[in-house]
């Protein structure tokens, strides 16, 4: 039986106290993540017989119900019809956001700024990546011959968004950050203008940068083709110079002037001054992450399968996002891609294994409804509802992750693309990898699966909730 959206919504309000109670909502790719004026008039175990949460859980101030991908979606639009919530377009910026952001640390305010910037975009880029792996099954796969002219449109396809990613990227922080998203795509096509010598042309010696004369130094300039860093701070710039010249120029010449300070003054200290120390700095954090990766015995990568998913439960996952952006965008390949299926593989195996213990067949079917969504890359339903909460699971489930992820790294595979995870990332891998990645998900999902079959029993749950609360309170 198909769930009802509304009935789901209703029943999720009324377990959060009330339309009264919501301060803000909001939802990502799997939550409800909901801010309420007085948490004390929540209902948490109301969550566990509505049919169609797949859990709940409480993080960086915000609470989370699980609804699965797609799903949440749907709920999120009922809300959105009912009043109770405002839709993407309108939230995201503001007075509230300041006051909010003022109650968060340092980090939790930079990890929330790239997930509110490249949650956006990931969708484009799981596309791109996924018509890459079908150009690569046509022809790796079934030996197609394509003609040039064919070539290229598939070219098209798959290289746009990647080469003007800064484009994306200044839109979605001008958004993020409160200013004019159509000033943010001109500032970013102005990162990637063609009268601007090309990054790459530059950096081999194919062409020279334009040397701008300053307090008796040449700055050199270049475009900033994909570029991340740059194109962030660029946005936040860009939209504190809008908001403080609104303030500021007559309402009259409100329209002229604005963009043209914005545009003005955001170029000059975006692309010419600090920008270049931006890129510079990315640079540096991209060949030091490269290095890691490129550990001897598959180091690097059995660290991060182990580690990513504890950032995850702090969102500080989010701040990969950029350096796998960036990665594809200059070498084509994504080696974090494989090592984040290893995580993520790990994760499911270790919820099967709790779900496969469950004698009771209603709560057996919510496991299940919680694990699908893992084999096709999104790991939180089964994290959150399932093995955190239990804290063993979710140990072996990293332990799956380092496992797998330092076999990835031995093995050296890459994708061709990055994006899509477990099963629809098979795509990137088809001529280069295929069999490897298969075997990663594979050791992965089989090492979680054995150690918490093994180690764990369901009537260990009441002590394992209690070890939850502690760490959830220190």
């Amino acid at each position: 039986m198909a769930k009802n959206p509304k009935k789901v919504a209703h029943e999720v309000l009324e377990a959060l106290g009330g339309r009264e109670n919501i301060h803000r909502m909001a939802h990502c790719a799997t939550r409800l993540r909901v801010e309420l004026k007085d948490d004390q008039l929540l209902n948490k175990e109301a969550f566990d017989s509505i049919e169609g949460v797949s859990g709940y859980f409480f993080q960086s101030g915000q609470h989370q119900v699980i609804l699965g991908t797609g799903f949440v979606n749907k709920v999120f639009a009922v809300l959105v019809e009912e009043g109770v919530a405002e839709s993407s377009e309108e939230s995201g910026s503001g007075q509230d956001e300041d006051r909010d952001s003022s109650n968060k640390s340092s980090i939790q305010q930079l990890t929330k700024a790239f997930a509110d910037i490249f949650i956006p975009i990931i969708p484009v880029l799981i596309a791109t990546g996924l018509l890459m792996g079908v150009r690569g099954l046509l022809l790796n796969g079934f030996g197609m011959e394509l003609s040039d002219d064919i070539l290229v449109l598939t070219q098209v396809l798959t290289d746009t968004a990647f080469t003007f990613i800064p484009v994306l990227v200044t839109w979605s922080a001008m958004r993020k950050f409160g200013g004019s998203p159509v000033i943010g795509i001109a500032l970013g096509l102005m990162l990637v203008a063609p009268q601007l010598p090309n990054k790459w042309d530059v950096t081999f010696g194919n062409a020279e940068p334009l040397l701008l004369p300053f307090l008796g130094f040449d700055i050199p300039i270049t475009g900033m083709q994909s570029s991340i860093l740059p194109a962030v701070f660029m946005g936040w710039l860009a939209a504190r110079i809008e908001k403080s010249a609104r303030k500021r120029i007559p309402e009259v010449l409100d329209l002229i002037l604005t963009p043209f300070v914005t545009l003005l003054f955001s170029l000059i200290l975006g692309l010419v001054l600090v920008g270049p120390l931006i890129l510079g700095l990315e640079n540096l954090i991209t060949s030091g992450i490269m290095y890691f990766f490129e550990l001897p015995f598959g180091l690097g990568g059995f660290v991060y399968g182990g580690a990513i998913q504890f950032l995850a439960i702090t969102g500080m996952h989010h701040t990969i996002g950029p350096i796998t952006v960036k990665m594809v965008a200059e070498t084509g390949y994504d080696l974090i891609n494989p090592i984040g299926t290893a995580a993520i593989a790990g994760q499911a195996g270790a919820g099967l294994a709790v779900a496969l213990q469950q004698a009771n067949k209603v709560k057996r079917s919510n496991m299940f409804g919680s694990i699908i969504p893992a084999f096709l890359g999104i790991t939180e339903p089964v994290m959150f509802a399932i093995n955190l909460p239990k804290v063993r699971p979710f140990i072996f489930g990293c332990l799956g992750g380092a496992v797998g992820g330092g076999l990835a790294s031995i093995l050296g595979i890459a994708a061709a693309g990055t994006g899509s995870t477990m099963l629809p990332g098979l795509l990137l891998y088809i001529g280069d990898g295929f069999f490897q990645y298969i075997l990663v998900i594979i050791v992965a999902l089989a090492t979680s699966f054995l150690g918490t079959r093994f180690a764990y029993r369901e009537k260990d749950a009441s002590e394992s909730n209690a070890s939850m609360k502690e760490v959830k309170s220190s």
